[in-house]
């Protein structure tokens, strides 16, 4: 049997979209209309009607959209499937596609959902490394804060040595002198002197029989008085005035009241540092110039080389600081 000629077999091929747009166009029904109605999109019905199958998913599905526009046009589907089969030269044995009223495209993921999902996970990302750094912070905020506090050791007359910090260390003795003030005990006043009870006079009990007369003695009463504390005054004797060294400076300290007190010489050597007490009289000399720093200013006189000095344009509230033989 021979073969037919290539020109007849190509006359054979008809394409199925071109029936269908002409049933479409019988009923006056527009592209976009077919298309939502078989839920597919313009672009395929379009690539049914001119043929262009191989712009379809596949075999398969260009089957199924066939099926389903005959249906709705009301034609022969098996026949419109045939003329697919011979159009394209595929066979439609074992296929599955059946005639569907809606044809469900593939489904893509939109790029823009993607840009949504990463820009959500970012947003995520951002937010709990914000919360793990303020947790951090936190963790830090409870451990032990280290003082910047700068200290200067002192060493006294009697071997001890004393730390004082030099960061408004006038503030805190001021404090400190005034809550030891404030405990000291008050002076006792007259005390109120005890007396005793009046004994009564013991009288014997009568008897039937008679005995000789008792003599009652009165017991006198007596008085205790406490006695009163003697008040010593202290006696200070006379201080000889200090003469200042060649080439130093003295600084005389008179304390009417407890204050802090420290006096730094110009090498930067700590003289004297501590809380005086009142009624105390000290002399320091030293390499001027003499740094002198007083937490309570008002209760100490200062001369310098015997001349007296006014305080007050050095203070700031009680404390005060200046410099001396500048």
């Amino acid at each position: 049997m021979k073969a037919a000629h290539p020109e007849v077999v190509a006359a054979i091929r008809v394409n199925p979209g071109e029936t269908l747009r002409k049933g479409r166009e019988s009923k006056n029904w527009s592209l976009p209309d077919v298309a939502s109605r078989l839920n597919l999109t313009v672009t395929s019905l379009s690539n049914v009607e001119t043929g262009n199958f191989d712009k379809l998913p596949g075999n398969t599905f260009a089957r199924g959209y066939i099926r389903a526009y005959a249906k709705l046009l009301g034609l022969d589907q098996t026949a419109l499937v045939q003329q697919f089969d011979h159009y394209t030269g595929t066979d439609s044995q074992g296929s599955n596609v059946h005639s569907l009223g809606r044809i469900e495209e593939p489904v893509r993921l939109s790029h823009n959902i993607l840009r949504i999902v990463s820009l959500l996970l970012l947003v995520v990302l951002v937010g709990a490394g914000f919360f793990w750094w303020q947790d951090q912070a936190s963790m830090r905020g409870k451990d032990p804060v280290s003082t910047n506090l700068e200290h200067v050791e002192v060493e006294s007359a009697d071997g001890t040595t004393q730390i004082h910090p030099l960061d408004e260390p006038e503030d805190q003795a001021v404090v400190q002198a005034q809550g030891s003030t404030s405990s000291l005990p008050l002076p006792a006043g007259n005390q109120t002197a005890e007396v005793a009870p009046t004994v009564p006079p013991v009288v014997a009990p009568a008897s039937t029989v008679p005995a000789a007369p008792v003599h009652v003695v009165p017991v006198t009463p007596t008085t205790t008085v406490a006695p009163t504390p003697a008040t010593t005054t202290p006696v200070t004797a006379p201080s000889t005035p200090a003469v200042p060294v060649a080439g130093a400076g003295l600084v005389n300290l008179n304390f009417s009241a407890d204050c802090w007190t420290q006096v730094t010489d110009g090498n930067g050597k700590v003289l004297l540092s501590g809380v005086k007490r009142k009624g105390e009289n000290l002399d320091v000399s030293g390499k001027p110039p003499l740094t002198l720093r007083l937490g309570f200013a008002r209760g100490v006189q200062v001369t310098y080389n015997g001349q007296a000095v006014d305080l007050a344009p050095y203070s700031s509230g009680e404390t005060a600081r200046l410099k001396l033989g500048q």
